[in-house]
């Protein structure tokens, strides 16, 4: 249900490591799917030093406006800005093409203390 290729957090983003010290992460399906229809999408600058648990960006759908948490420290290298123009990419693919944020890892280490995939079923089971 979750790809076990990649980490999680309790806030519902997924993480998935592009090189040693670089990550990609967006939100994932089960909170796309609760958002609902996604309208806009707003995204940190490249540049931007981010830190693990903080708000480093917005979703907003036709329910609600969430924000997007960082899940781990570092460096933004790149930005997804075709969700500028097609948001609802999020919506129909989370995990792929839906992405959000690449990072520069300042602690690799950090990717230890995120969700498995069956870690992150559970999470959501309990949540509901």
């Amino acid at each position: 249900m979750y790809p076990e290729d990649l980490k999680y957090t309790t806030d519902h983003e997924w993480v998935r490591a592009v090189s040693d010290r670089t990550v990609r992460f967006g939100i994932t399906d089960y909170a796309q799917d609760a958002l609902g229809d996604i309208v806009y999408v707003s995204l940190p600058e490249v540049g931007a030093v981010i830190e693990s648990g903080d708000a480093v960006g917005e979703v907003e759908s036709t329910k609600s406006v969430s924000d997007i948490y960082a899940p781990v420290s570092g460096t933004v290298t790149a930005r997804n800005d075709s969700l500028g123009a097609t948001p609802e990419v999020v919506n129909a693919d989370a995990y792929g093409e839906g992405w959000m944020v690449e990072v520069e890892l300042a602690d690799p280490g950090q990717l230890e203390s995120l969700l498995d995939s069956a870690g992150y079923a559970q999470h959501v089971a309990s949540a509901s």
